[in-house]
Order: structure tokens, then sequence, then C-alpha cells
């Protein structure tokens, strides 16, 4: 389990769990990240991730991607 700032471009993974203060654990389910949800890193430039979570693209600074821990290399 790692989190998901650390990832790189190409790499998927699932959501092991989503964590931080409870409105922002909140937003982040509602934008997809719950777990066991399969997310693909589409691009990591600037400092911020954009991935493919539920067939949507989401861009996260690095600091809310830290808050996500995911299992790589696993798929559903």
């Amino acid at each position: 389990m790692m989190p998901l700032s650390l990832a790189k471009a190409g790499d998927k993974g699932l959501v092991d769990r989503v964590g931080g203060p409870g409105d922002l654990r909140r937003r982040l389910e509602e934008l997809g990240f719950t777990s066991g949800q399969l997310i693909h890193v589409l691009s990591t430039r600037s400092g911020d991730l954009i991935v493919d979570v539920r067939g949507s693209r989401i861009a996260l600074g690095r600091d809310l991607a830290r808050r996500v821990q995911i299992r790589m290399g696993e798929t559903a």
C-alpha cells in the first residue's frame, strides 16, 4: 500500500482507503475514490496528478493525492 501521490503515469491500482478530515474524505469519496475502486494514473505533470476514476478524469494536487492509499498493480 502506498499514497497515490507517489504513483507514476501509467500506474494502475485499487483504492485501499481515503484519509483526512471528514469533509475532505467525503469530498474525495464523492469524486469516486472509494475502497476497492480501480484507478489509472494518466499524468503527473507540474506536481499534480490526473487520474481516471470511474470513467472520469480527475485532477488532484499532491497534497490531496497523498490522502488516498492505493494497492498498486491490482485490478478489479
